[in-house]
């Protein structure tokens, strides 16, 4: 007799950070959240840069709040059209005070805090991009790979 549980998904977390790889990503956790009847958490990850500079004052805070809004209803428009339920939340992905505060850090605390069963991100780029091209989640995606205690899917 097998007394194994078939694998089941609830809640599906996808840290996005504004790029169109992680967009991509979102299409992908929208899909498993659909074949589980499961719903997805977005989690926009601001960036180092992003971070530092509205803490120096020389980035915009309104121009940054409005374009993580745009996305967030981009995301919104995807899991609409899949009748997949949605919910977010953003969150810095750095801190000048506590060194061990990444973007990997950040994505598998939100993962416990919210429950995921299940996590989808970007993967590291395959390209000969320099690291200030580099998006947030992608330099994250090993450390999750690595650490996550949930099934993670890299795209």
């Amino acid at each position: 007799m097998d007394d194994s549980k078939p694998f089941s998904v609830d809640t599906v977390l996808a840290p996005v950070d504004g790029s169109d790889e992680s967009a991509t990503a979102v299409e992908y956790a929208v899909a498993v959240a659909d074949r589980y009847d499961a719903s997805v958490h977005a989690l926009f990850v601001l960036g180092r840069g992003v971070v530092h500079g509205m803490d120096a004052g020389t980035v915009d805070e309104d121009a940054v709040a409005e374009d993580t809004r745009n996305f967030l209803e981009d995301v919104g428009t995807i899991a609409d059209e899949a009748d997949v339920p949605l919910s977010t939340s953003i969150d810095d992905g750095f801190s000048q005070t506590r060194k061990t505060r990444h973007p990997g850090n950040v994505v598998l605390d939100t993962a416990d805090e919210i429950d995921a069963d299940f996590i989808v991100l970007p993967r590291e780029p395959v390209s000969d991009a320099t690291a200030a091209e580099v998006e947030v989640l992608e330099k994250a995606a090993e450390y999750v790979l690595s650490y996550a205690s949930q099934p993670v899917l890299s795209v």
